[in-house]
C-alpha cells in the first residue's frame, strides 16, 4: 500500500536563549494510507513536534516531508494553508469549541474559510454530526454538551473537508475511560469504513492498543515501532461495558 506520510532523517532543533534543543535527531518512517498509527512517548521525547510538523503547522530543520507525495518543505504559506485545510482533519485534548455557538456552528467553522455556499455547509456539518452520533444535538452550545459530546463536535470539525488524514494529540487525555473508548470506536469506524488514516498521540498504552501500529519516541528518536496484529475493538468494548447513560449515546 503507499505512503500517504513519508519522513526521511527528520530533524528539529530550536533555541532556548543561546542553548541548541535538539528534539528530533533524524527520524524516519513511513505511514500508509489507511493506517491507524498510536505515537506514545514520554514528555520531551518529540512527539508532539513531529505532529506539528506532520500538521504543516511547523517546519523541520532538516530532513525531508512528503505528505501525498508532496515535498511539504518546498511550499509556500498559502499552499500549506491549502493542505490543512483539504487534506487533514486535528482533534486536540482540549476541544477548542467555540463557547457560544452551536455544534453545527462549530463545525462549519473550517468552511467559513472556503467559498462554500451556505446550503452545502449546512449539509455538510450535519453529515458529519451525524457520523460522530450528534444527531438531535446540533443547536446545542458546548456548555450544553458532555465532554464526550463536545469531543464528538470536535471530531466532526476534523471531518467537515473531507480529510484523508486526521491527527489527534491526546484526543481522549480529558474524558473518562467509558467516554474514552467510544471516541476509539468513531476513530476505528471512520479508519475501517472510510479509509481515513488515522495518527494519534496518546500516552496512554490502553489508548494505544486500538490502533494498528504503535510507534514509539524516547529523546527525540524512534526507539521502536510495532505492528498490533489484532488491534483491541472498541465497538465490542463497549458491548461488554454496563449500561450507558442515555445522554452519552454514541453510534460506533
Amino acid at each position: 500500500m503507499a505512503a500517504v506520510i513519508e519522513i526521511k532523517d527528520l530533524v528539529k532543533d530550536y533555541k532556548l536563549g543561546e542553548v541548541p534543543v535538539h528534539v528530533l535527531k533524524g527520524i524516519t518512517f513511513e505511514i500508509e494510507r489507511g493506517d491507524f498509527v498510536a505515537i506514545m512517548g514520554p514528555s520531551g521525547s518529540g512527539k508532539s513536534t513531529l505532529m506539528n510538523i506532520v500538521g504543516c503547522l511547523d517546519k523541520p530543520t532538516s530532513g525531508s516531508y512528503k505528505l501525498d507525495g508532496i515535498s511539504v518543505g518546498e511550499l509556500d504559506r498559502d499552499q500549506l494553508a491549502d493542505i490543512r485545510n483539504k487534506k487533514i482533519g486535528f482533534v486536540f485534548q482540549q476541544f477548542n469549541l467555540l463557547a457560544r455557538t452551536s455544534a453545527e456552528e462549530n463545525v462549519e467553522l473550517p468552511l467559513m474559510y472556503t467559498d462554500t455556499p451556505d446550503a452545502e455547509r449546512h449539509e455538510r456539518a450535519m453529515k458529519a454530526l451525524l457520523a460522530v452520533g450528534l444527531e438531535g444535538r446540533e443547536q446545542h452550545q458546548p456548555s450544553q454538551l458532555s465532554g464526550g459530546q463536545q469531543q464528538r463536535v470536535a471530531i466532526a470539525r476534523s471531518l467537515v473537508n473531507d480529510p484523508k488524514i486526521i491527527l489527534a494529540d491526546e484526543p481522549t487525555g480529558a474524558l473518562d475511560s467509558r467516554i474514552s473508548i467510544e471516541i476509539m470506536a468513531i476513530f476505528q469506524r471512520l479508519n475501517h469504513d472510510d479509509g481515513i488514516t488515522m495518527v494519534m498521540v496518546t500516552h496512554d498504552p490502553d489508548i494505544a492498543s486500538y490502533a494498528n501500529r504503535i510507534i514509539h519516541f524516547k529523546d527525540g528518536v524512534l526507539h521502536k515501532d510495532e505492528r498490533i496484529e489484532k488491534p483491541r475493538d472498541a465497538k465490542k468494548d463497549l458491548a461488554d461495558l454496563p449500561a450507558e447513560k442515555p445522554e452519552e449515546a454514541v453510534k460506533t
